[in-house]
């Protein structure tokens, strides 16, 4: 049993840390900026709720981050009343929010400086994937912090790799982004072309899904797509989030993402439509209209 901080208490965070405390056993502290929140899984799960992230870092072995975007890691973790204020030498950082390489290797070296490690670790799997325990973890850092975090992460993972050096995490989750918005879009235009098509989509499904066109988006969305349901799942305004992240990478390293940066264009489509907390899987809506 380890001393755990958990800062973020979200969709994601909160199933997170409840799997750190259930399943691991460990001793937990929670912040969230609303505190009634952090209250309420301290009341489901025990532990006990901080009021700054600094004092629930203070003493810890482990402190996981899991919030929205670069500018609110900055100020969790770098802020006066910031994790890194309070993490003690010795201790290992776990940040699982999606953002960018940037600010990744800015906290690795400032974690550094203070004595302690840093691992960059988003997470994919959705709300899904955190509720059941069952993320796919991609961590940049030092390949001995990474060990040794390994066991920690996993109570709430069924994959956990290390990926490379500081960054390295951010990096992958960007190429899983990319890789999803290319294969979401195919999936939405082969649904609305067997439906344009007079095709039974789901007799479709049924047979293309056990050839090369199978794909987990195919075996866990066509349905709800076909049937036009998407207030569930990864949200789109998150999609258009993590894909600005891999698009503004690629304009630094020269890499060339027009499917990308075409499938963003058109998930503001999709927010201008009233979707911006619809499943990503809502492509085929404005295909559709």
């Amino acid at each position: 049993m380890a001393k755990v901080a958990f800062i973020g208490l979200g969709v994601m965070g909160y199933p997170m840390a409840r799997h750190l405390a259930q399943k691991g056993g460990h001793e937990m502290t929670v912040y969230n900026r609303t505190g009634a929140k952090a209250e309420k899984w301290v009341g489901e799960y025990g532990g006990r709720s901080a009021a700054t992230p600094k004092a629930a870092a203070d003493g810890a072995d482990y402190v996981f981050t899991c919030v929205g975007n670069d500018n609110d890691l900055r100020e969790v973790t770098l802020g006066p009343e910031g994790a890194f204020a309070g993490i003690r030498k010795g201790a290992i950082y776990v940040d699982n929010t999606t953002a960018s390489a940037t600010v990744a290797r800015e906290l690795y070296d400032a974690a550094k400086a203070r004595g302690f490690a840093s691992l960059d670790a988003p997470v994919s799997g959705g709300q899904a994937g955190a509720e059941n325990g069952q993320l796919t973890v991609m961590v940049g850092g030092d390949a001995d912090a990474f060990e040794q975090a390994k066991p920690v992460i996993a109570w709430f993972a069924k994959m956990v790799g290390l990926m490379g050096p500081a960054g390295a995490g951010q990096l992958t989750k960007m190429v899983n982004q990319i890789c999803i918005a290319g294969l979401v879009q195919g999936l939405a235009e082969g649904i609305h072309f067997a439906k344009k098509a007079g095709l039974d989509v789901e007799n479709v499904i049924g047979v293309i899904s056990k050839g090369a066109a199978q794909s987990w988006q195919m075996e866990n969305r066509y349905k709800t797509m076909a049937a036009g349901k998407f207030d569930f799942g990864f949200a789109v305004d998150w999609m258009r989030k993590d894909l600005s992240i891999a698009l503004e990478e690629a304009r630094k390293n020269g890499a060339k993402l027009p499917v990308a940066a075409v499938v963003d264009q058109f998930y503001a489509e999709v927010q201008a439509m009233g979707g911006r907390r619809w499943d990503t899987s809502s492509l085929v809506a404005r295909l559709e209209r």
